[in-house]
């Protein structure tokens, strides 16, 4: 650990404003149910399930905070643990600036996590805070990749596509959530960066562009982004294996 004075306080901040269309109509991606809890709600529970998060603050579609905040409510939560609505923006970047701008004066480490990444176990968890604390302003944990992946010249839906090249596979990695930041670096990031189009959808990436080093450990298979049906699927799989192995 780093030997400064104060205090490490941990909060994570959930951008849960977003519609989800990849899953098709229907609610929003944050409340679907997986094994009959809303995703927000396992994507909560596995921050809090760190000893070291404090506080969660769930970032909310702009009109749907009340919503949210009843939806926290009516679910068994850890009682260590804090939890905060407040209402997004148009973008995940508004909305993550609106996530660290309800943190209290006390956060130091601040924990960027997707909503939809509800099964992140908390060891990764644990390892992004340590690595923070040890003095690393920004921490991406991340998986090396199964596929060789190519570099191509994007073309029109269902058209064959030309290929530029291939990336060492060795050096790639697939970033998971959460990103763990230096609250300081962090709120730099979000100030200097300027919100362009759809804004960033990677804090460390605003990090890197500040100068500011990243650095990545390990990520979890079961960090995976449910984005498809075929993600629903799986994340079914993996609960029903949780389930089996605790013995309920």
């Amino acid at each position: 650990m780093s030997d400064q004075s104060r205090p490490y306080r941990t909060a994570a901040v959930i951008p849960a404003a977003g519609r989800g269309v990849r899953l098709g109509p229907g609610a929003p991606k944050a409340l679907r149910a997986l094994s009959g809890t809303p995703m927000l709600i396992h994507a909560v529970r596995a921050m809090a399930a760190s000893r070291s998060v404090s506080l969660v603050v769930v970032v909310a579609p702009p009109d749907g905070a009340p919503e949210v905040k009843n939806l926290l409510d009516e679910h068994a939560l850890p009682e260590r643990t804090d939890y905060v609505v407040v209402p997004g923006g148009d973008t995940r970047q508004e909305s993550v600036g609106l996530g660290l701008d309800a943190l209290p004066e006390d956060i130091s480490v601040v924990l960027v996590h997707d909503a939809a990444r509800p099964l992140v176990p908390v060891d990764t968890v644990d390892a992004v805070i340590e690595a923070v604390r040890d003095g690393a302003p920004a921490v991406v944990p991340a998986l090396p990749l199964a596929d060789t992946v190519k570099e191509v010249e994007p073309g029109a839906p269902g058209e064959p596509e030309p290929v530029l090249g291939t990336p060492v596979r060795s050096r790639l990695r697939a970033v998971q959530t959460p990103q763990g930041f230096d609250r300081d670096t962090l709120v730099r990031a979000h100030a200097t960066v300027a919100l362009d189009g759809e804004g960033a959808t990677d804090d460390a990436g605003m990090v890197e562009q500040l100068g500011a080093p990243v650095v990545v450990v390990s990520g979890h298979e079961e960090a995976f982004k449910v984005t498809r049906p075929l993600d629903l699927v799986l994340a079914e799989a993996v609960l029903a294996r949780r389930r089996a192995n605790d013995g309920f």
